[in-house]
């Protein structure tokens, strides 16, 4: 697509690769670019950088704020979330709960997308690294050992309720489906028609042999939970590419270590904090015997000055020595990519060129979709089925192994609907009243369909709307917490959507006009019609005196709930 005139956002536009994303943008002349980072001292450092650059065309809009949390949360770091009981809570409910319109719009990614409507989208962010480096492991042993000293004590306390809260917390999977649900709400609303997502391997190309750590360990788990985590993550693109409604979804994976920013001599660093110099004498050495204390320092002395030396500047991997830049970007380590290379990539993918770098083209040729041996050996093979239905004189319906509650919900109600009107014209012919009430006879006469339905925990709500007939288990609503559920007409409507067999009247008007659009389809195909312009032909509705209820079920999942299949 044409960049020049366009609103471009991008996130992590003051890292390394964000800000040479930014600076080849301005080429295009986009009518504005917005500068999102973690915090207000970035955005508008990456703004006054690129300022000099840009035209009179371009606008350029620094905004931050923590994308992964609520609009009230956005300043506040991680460490800052979890040591706050009403924050820790706050984090937990936006990550666990269902994704809702109240949980959408406290988003500060849904705000800032909302606010600002770009046209395209570059996520520059280091998904994985922000997911995965939680250190679950960590909140693992922290919870064991307060667990465990707790079950001596036979004392549960806030303590160990924090410690719960933390490792809920520190989730990797729950964080990242919420990040991208709330990505694709927000970009699908607000008609973002792009989205390039610079992702990352997590181990600069390297497999699990990888020298560095970041723990005893080797490979870490926390580094290989950064990699899981990116995996993930493309794999949502995937399907996200693969969703009508969404924006054109690519991802470029550098598989080698980015570099560089600047290189200069200054004070060391670990995150916003000077690396402070202290030393131990000879005589303070500490004496091993039965055990070391970790956090024992009263043998250490200050000198009272940081360290500072000679250091190269990744961006968001840091800064790295001589000897330690010599070392990871040698050739049979992780090498180097520069910044502008993966800018230049970006810009020509947007513009609609192909790298041969976007994982999600590579992901759609290399996955293997549905095949012509397999279209052709269904027919058979659901032929075979109806004979043994024939044989055993038995309806084979659902048996709600595979989910989802609702698809067993709507082939029952099909198959009642055949039983008592039989053909689809049928349907239409009866009215909505006498089909509730002839389904429910059949329901209340017929013990062994009643029980299949049950069984399979699928209720039965009667016409009257107030009793339901259920068996040992409901698949909906499902149990979150407690069992047992307040009830009001919006529940109930909402539930019976989901996963309950509906026998009221309103419920059988759905179905008819259901048929009713069916019929009319059919009808708007000309009575000589041949050709391949068609997939669901005149044949393919009428060829079958009963209704048969997987088509139809298929019609509803792919014209009522948009759920149809995009690519093959």
């Amino acid at each position: 697509m044409e960049i020049k005139n366009k609103r471009v956002m991008v996130l992590g536009g003051w890292g390394l690769v964000g800000n040479a994303i930014c600076t080849q943008l301005l080429q295009e002349e986009p009518n504005e670019i917005i500068i999102l980072s973690l915090s207000e001292e970035e955005a508008r450092d990456a703004c006054s950088n690129l300022a000099p650059l840009a035209s009179k065309e371009t606008k350029l809009t620094p905004y931050w704020g923590n994308i992964f949390v609520r609009d009230s949360m956005k300043g506040l770091n991680r460490l800052e979330i979890l040591t706050n009981d009403q924050f820790r809570n706050w984090l937990i409910d936006d990550t666990m709960e269902e994704l809702s319109e109240e949980l959408l719009q406290r988003s500060h990614l849904f705000q800032t997308i909302n606010k600002f409507k770009p046209d395209v989208m570059i996520d520059c962010i280091n998904s994985a690294t922000a997911v995965a480096y939680q250190n679950i492991f960590k909140s693992y042993y922290n919870l064991k050992a307060e667990l465990n000293d707790r079950k001596d004590k036979k004392d549960y306390s806030n303590e160990f309720m924090v410690e719960v809260e933390k490792l809920l917390c520190t989730q990797y999977i729950p964080q990242l489906i919420r990040h991208v649900q709330i990505l694709y709400e927000a970009m699908r609303r607000y008609k973002t028609k792009f989205y390039l997502k610079i992702g990352t391997s997590g181990t600069g190309g390297m497999g699990l042999n990888i020298p560095y750590t970041h723990s005893e360990e080797k490979p870490s788990r926390t580094l290989l939970g950064k990699s899981t985590v990116a995996g993930a993550h493309s794999m949502l693109l995937f399907l996200m590419a693969r969703t009508p409604d969404a924006p054109i979804t690519k991802e470029i994976k550098p598989t080698a270590a980015i570099a560089w920013k600047r290189i200069c001599y200054g004070e060391i660093r670990k995150g916003k904090n000077p690396v402070e110099l202290h030393d131990c004498p000879l005589e303070n050495a500490v004496e091993l015997k039965e055990s070391l204390d970790l956090k024992y320092t009263k043998n250490v002395v200050s000198l009272g000055e940081n360290l500072k030396s000679v250091y190269v500047d990744t961006g968001e991997n840091g800064i790295f020595s001589y000897g330690e830049f010599t070392a990871i970007s040698g050739a049979a380590q992780m090498g180097l990519v520069t910044p502008e290379e993966i800018a230049r990539s970006v810009i020509f993918e947007i513009k609609g060129g192909n790298t041969g770098h976007d994982i999600i083209n590579a992901l759609d040729n290399a996955t293997m979709g549905p095949t012509y041996r397999a279209g052709l050996m269904r027919a058979s093979a659901l032929e075979k089925m109806r004979r043994l239905m024939e044989e055993n004189k038995c309806h084979s319906v659902a048996f709600e192994l595979l989910g989802p509650p609702r698809l067993s919900k709507l082939l029952y109600e099909a198959y009642l609907l055949t039983v008592v009107a039989s053909s689809m014209q049928g349907i239409i012919n009866a009215s909505a009243e006498e089909l509730s009430a002839k389904i429910q006879e059949t329901v209340l006469t017929d013990q062994k369909l009643r029980a299949s339905i049950l069984s399979i925990g699928i209720p039965i709500l009667l016409s009257d709307g107030v009793r339901l007939l259920r068996g040992r288990q409901i698949k909906v609503p499902s149990i979150k917490g407690t069992s047992v559920l307040k009830l009001s007409p919006e529940s109930i409507d909402l539930w019976a959507s989901d996963g309950w067999v509906d026998l009221r009247v309103g419920n059988m008007e759905v179905w008819r006009k259901r048929i009713q659009e069916i019929f009319s389809k059919i009808e708007q195909i000309p009575a000589g019609d041949t050709s391949s312009r068609f997939e669901q032909d005149r044949n393919y509705w009428l060829d079958e005196e009963v209704l048969n209820i997987g088509k139809v079920v298929g019609w509803i999942f792919q014209h009522e709930d948009q759920g149809h299949r995009m690519k093959d």
